[in-house]
């Protein structure tokens, strides 16, 4: 058999995968307007995006209503209950639930809720995962799920698990969820570019936000309260953000990498990296350039940056009879005999991050639940598997990697634990197994 022969067998299972996905994704959505029985939620992480997810979950379904809230600390599940007892009166129900500490995940679950939102930093996202599909709750967990290879075997161990006891686990990879991504995929599965023979995706921006050390913090508190910096708790910006990007190759391909080959650093000297020791700046990189190799040798060179420069927040697909682009500008277009493009208007159907709850409530009122766990899990270790060999200088393979002991979380994490950071990694001197 020739190896474009191959290719096509793969893409065409691939497509079939992902058409299964795609179905389950427009489920009915007159569940927005009616709701019904009322669906109690928790929120364990207060932050931007479990205050962004709370209010997308409520905007999905009038029958939501928030039962507990929680946080390490304590202070900003108060503030999101205010700030959503202002905007959805009548409908947040939390008097003598919200919780502050490390803890405040299971007092979140074991509140009488049906089902939890999870958007702490992502170090903690194997426990929270296997916490509350063990108490048997649906769940929305924001991407990605894991920082590091025992991380992911904890959550590939529970994909089985939720769907024996029938419970939905939604990721926050709401592109799967957007009008006009599945417009795309379908045309692209109709073979609208033909064979795949390579792949492009990026997530290069100017930075994120930075924390000074408050006089006195800990390191615990510190490093927890400026979260984005530290590997252990970010997975670094090519997991924690760039994760986006990677999700729609794998899953427009329908297949994960199996190797990768990387480099990348840390310049440092900006607002996002500041100059200065690991253990009060952090010690994670600011730019990443990877090639994976996918299954019958269709490679994808992946970018992702932190740093002052021309922005690009795309993927691409190229193929024997054209390319499949999408972007965040709401551009979107496949190229070849049967050209198609489209910038979306921004009033052309409901935000991505409300649309993928709808279809998440939806699948719980027919009874017939999503589950995306497997495709997030494989979508973060693309990620992790990219970080790690580029911070190792070598080339690693999905089996290799995936098999390694090298967990990140600390031991016995306190709030006033004392917690040395490593060194910037150094290629060739850092261990990736």
């Amino acid at each position: 058999m020739t190896a474009n022969a191959n290719r096509r067998d793969f893409l065409k299972a691939g497509a079939v995968a992902t058409a299964t996905a795609a179905a389950t994704n427009l489920l009915p959505t007159a569940v927005h307007a009616a709701g019904g029985d009322v669906i109690k939620i928790g929120v364990v992480g207060c932050g931007g995006r479990g205050s962004g997810a709370t209010a997308n979950c409520l905007d999905a379904d009038k029958a939501v209503r928030v039962h507990a809230l929680g946080d390490v600390f304590e202070e900003k599940a108060t503030r999101l209950g205010r700030n959503l007892q202002n905007k959805y009166k009548g409908r947040l129900e939390v008097e003598g639930r919200v919780f502050g500490g490390l803890d405040a995940y299971q007092k979140v679950i074991d509140s009488g809720v049906d089902l939890v939102i999870l958007a702490t930093p992502p170090g903690f996202r194997p426990l929270h995962l296997e916490a509350a599909i063990k108490a048997k709750k649906h769940v929305f967990t924001e991407k990605p799920v894991a920082v590091d290879a025992p991380g992911i075997r904890k959550v590939l161990g529970l994909v089985d698990e939720a769907k024996k006891h029938n419970l939905a686990v939604v990721p926050g990879t709401q592109r799967r969820h957007q009008k006009a991504y599945l417009e795309v995929l379908k045309r692209f599965q109709d073979g609208a570019i033909g064979d795949v023979v390579s792949a492009r995706c990026s997530w290069n921006g100017s930075g994120i936000w930075f924390h000074r050390r408050n006089k006195g913090e800990s390191d615990a508190a510190y490093q927890l309260r400026n979260w984005y910096h530290f590997v252990w708790l970010c997975g670094d910006h090519i997991v924690e953000q760039h994760v986006h990007n990677l999700d729609v190759i794998n899953w427009f391909l329908g297949a994960h990498p199996v190797k990768a080959v990387a480099m990348g650093g840390r310049m440092g000297g900006s607002e996002a990296r500041p100059d200065g020791d690991p253990q009060e700046v952090g010690h994670i990189w600011d730019h990443f350039a990877v090639e994976y190799e996918y299954p019958n040798g269709v490679r994808l060179a992946s970018y992702c940056r932190h740093y002052y420069g021309p922005g690009d927040i795309s993927e691409t697909l190229v193929g024997t009879k054209g390319k499949v682009r999408t972007s965040d500008k709401n551009y979107y277009q496949v190229g070849g005999k049967d050209a198609y493009s489209v910038e979306k208007d921004r009033n052309d159907d409901l935000s991505p991050y409300v649309q993928e709850h709808i279809d998440m409530i939806a699948s719980i009122r027919s009874g017939k639940p999503l589950n995306g766990l497997r495709s997030v899990a494989e979508s973060t270790m693309t990620a992790i598997l990219g970080r790690e060999a580029a911070y190792s200088g070598t080339a690693l393979t999905w089996d290799r990697l995936l098999a390694s002991s090298v967990a990140t979380m600390p031991d016995g994490l306190t709030m006033e634990s004392s917690i040395k950071v490593p060194p910037v990694p150094h290629p060739g001197k850092y261990k990736a197994v």
